[in-house]
């Protein structure tokens, strides 16, 4: 990545310069670590937190600690699905925990702070049909079915640099939709769109 894309990004999320370059440091330590080798030598935190706004229902989770001592918190992780459910028919579906890993993940890639906003986390098949049918750019077999997948924006951070630093983490899907006002992530494939 060049300076001036650096510097760009850096402006675009109002990052002071030093919680910039740590975030930009890590995603390119580990970008260049084999991931087993990653795991055997990166301290892990010994807590891993989110705070999500879900701009539907106007529901927030603040600094939820989802992950700690080695595990994941299946209170936590229940109250994250509630707030990540299908809001059109008020239905709960599971979240996947590596798609939380990888909003947080991102969350520290661009050095935000701010609470994620959900625009879509899970969806019930009946909602992603009925999606589907209204329009083009919403998979039949959607990964947000299986709470694999989140649609959000970060606040503060210019949605061109959340899709470039979700992309530079390769840990899955990362759809850009920029007229809607959101990036998808999810824990498929890596690809992007």
């Amino acid at each position: 990545m060049q300076l001036s894309a650096l510097q760009e990004q850096a402006s675009a999320c109002r990052l002071n310069r030093r919680t910039f370059i740590k975030g930009q440091l890590a995603v390119l330590a580990a970008l260049a670590i084999p991931a087993p080798a990653l795991a055997l030598s990166r301290p892990s935190p010994r807590e891993r937190a989110l705070s999500f706004y879900n701009i539907h229902t106007g529901e927030r989770l603040k600094n939820a600690i989802y992950w700690a001592n080695g595990d994941y918190v299946d209170e936590t992780l229940d109250d994250i699905s509630f707030l990540m459910r299908d809001f059109r028919r008020n239905e709960v579906g599971a979240i996947d925990p590596e798609l939380l890993d990888q909003v947080f993940s991102l969350r520290r890639a661009v050095g935000a702070n701010n609470p994620v906003h959900i625009i879509s986390g899970y969806r019930s098949p009946a909602t992603n049909e009925m999606l589907a049918r209204q329009s083009g750019g919403v998979a039949r077999r959607s990964f947000h079915m299986d709470g694999r997948a989140v649609d959000l924006r970060i606040p503060g951070c210019d949605l061109q640099t959340v899709r470039r630093a979700a992309i530079n983490m390769q840990r899955g899907g990362v759809g850009f939709y920029p007229r809607s006002d959101f990036v998808h992530i999810d824990t498929g494939p890596v690809r992007s769109w």
